[in-house]
């Protein structure tokens, strides 16, 4: 093969990664109920664990991390105790340094036609492994960033938890689907 060759075939291969990197960054939609949100294309779709869940999503890890995060998305009639209640129930799925329940910061942010809570706690992940089962989580250094979305017929809840770099690198992608959630009439 001819050195034009190779810097040609070169060239085709760099081409080709940069469409695969490119597509795999392409924001895709989401419907779950009467939302519909995006979320970046590197965050893969994966059969929900259990039937409450009405979207989850793996996000691979941060150089640095060995576990991937998850997106799981929830949805109760009725709204499962409102956004109060909720955030005490993900802050108490930590526990800081000083083995107190860490303070999460609450944000209200606006989706496309609809108002959005933003929290974000971080710390040592203790929560249950499942709802309503006695084994918990044991994960020191994870972060969780959530999105409540309450309708007068649904609660919505985004979850993000994993390892907090891999959560933090995340954060951006987070934000723009809090902005991209759009309740259909």
């Amino acid at each position: 093969m001819s050195m034009i060759h190779r810097f040609a075939a070169v060239g085709l291969v760099a081409a080709l990664v940069s469409v695969a990197v490119a597509a795999d960054d392409t924001p895709r939609t989401i419907k779950s109920g009467a939302l519909s949100f995006q979320v970046p294309g590197a965050w893969k779709s994966e059969k929900p664990k259990t039937s409450m869940r009405a979207a989850q999503l793996k996000i691979y890890p941060t150089k640095g991390d060995e576990e991937p995060a998850e997106l799981v998305v929830t949805a109760f009639p009725g709204g499962a105790g409102g956004v109060d209640a909720n955030v005490d129930r993900w802050e108490k799925g930590f526990i800081s340094a000083d083995k107190t329940t860490p303070k999460a910061k609450v944000e209200k942010k606006k989706g496309i036609n609809v108002d959005v809570t933003r929290v974000e706690v971080s710390g040592r992940y203790v929560a249950p492994v499942m709802p309503g089962q006695a084994g918990k989580n044991d994960k020191p250094n994870y972060r969780l960033l959530g999105a409540i979305v309450i309708t007068p017929e649904t609660g919505y809840f985004f979850k993000l938890t994993g390892p907090d770099k891999t959560v933090a690198a995340s954060a951006k992608g987070f934000d723009e689907l809090i902005e991209s959630i759009k309740v259909e009439k």
